[in-house]
């Protein structure tokens, strides 16, 4: 095992930050790779055009059946199955490449597709694989075609196209809607501070003050549009961080909990306990049978 969960950032030897590949492809040349846990500093769309397997997303069993397109955000752990043959294709791009504008930047946050709260954000395009075959070629075309100068400008184009047809799709399909409110905005800005806060800030007032809201504007936020608490929400994001490093890693529980900013091991085995009802070594056992 290894120290760290693996992390990869994009290629750098490309005229964009984005890129089209076969599923199969990637399986030949980096199989190893992808079917460890892993993040990315990327957005993934990935294909599935063929093929039933699971993916695996920070402990949940994705289902992929065919014509299937799973949408990945950065940073999640994911795995890809071994056992699998799949055909398809994976478009990758960073946020460098597609927030030009704070438009771009406001779509891209809001978009359902990359921050459903409520479950892995996936549709199934066997109604209208067609429709969603034509835009993908389009953008195919236009990454394969010699670079220009406007290359970038179409590639962001057509895949801005893309996902307001994957999200009106999504819609129609198995998605819960939260409205888009000041409390959905509230929630957005939590869970983004949160992101890069976690290990160090614990504290719902910490965060609040951050959003210049009060603690109880804050809980108003997350319960109505999460149905948990801030402190709930902070306590799963720690635990879902522990659960990573604890099986995907080889860190012991002491310098796990440093990490995470617990002062001393047993205050993390506590927590850990609590929240999993079972102890941070039992968990492993169970997740390395």
């Amino acid at each position: 095992m290894i120290e760290e969960i693996k992390s990869y950032k994009f290629k750098l030897d490309l005229q964009q930050e984005f890129e089209i590949l076969p599923i199969k492809d990637l399986y030949i040349k980096c199989g190893k790779m992808m079917t460890i846990p892993h993040r990315t500093d990327f957005y993934q769309i990935l294909w599935f055009i063929k093929g039933n397997l699971t993916h695996l997303i920070d402990f949940e069993p994705v289902n992929i059946a065919p014509n299937t397109v799973l949408f990945l955000n950065k940073s999640i752990v994911q795995k890809f199955d071994k056992k699998s043959d799949p055909q398809g294709y994976a478009i990758l791009f960073t946020e460098n490449f597609f927030c030009q504008t704070q438009d771009d930047i406001k779509f891209l946050r809001d978009c359902i597709l990359f921050n459903d709260f409520l479950s892995i954000p996936k549709i199934n395009i066997s109604k209208s694989p067609q429709a969603f075959g034509r835009m993908f070629n389009l953008m195919r075309a236009e990454f394969s075609s010699k670079g220009n100068h406007y290359q970038g400008s179409v590639l962001k184009s057509l895949l801005h196209t893309l996902l307001l047809f994957s999200e009106r799709e999504r819609k129609n399909q198995d998605f819960i809607q939260v409205k888009k409110d000041i409390h959905f905005d509230y929630v957005v800005s939590f869970k983004e501070l949160l992101e890069s806060q976690f290990k160090k800030q614990k504290t719902v007032k910490a965060y609040a003050n951050q959003l210049y809201i009060t603690p109880k504007k804050l809980n108003q936020a997350t319960k109505k549009v999460l149905g948990k608490s801030p402190k709930q929400v902070i306590d799963e994001r720690v635990l879902l961080e522990a659960k990573r490093l604890i099986v995907h890693t080889n860190k012991s529980i002491k310098e796990i909990g440093y990490t995470l900013g617990f002062d001393e091991p047993t205050n993390f085995i506590k927590f850990f306990k609590n929240h999993q009802q079972m102890t941070p070594f039992e968990f492993k056992e169970f997740n390395l049978r």
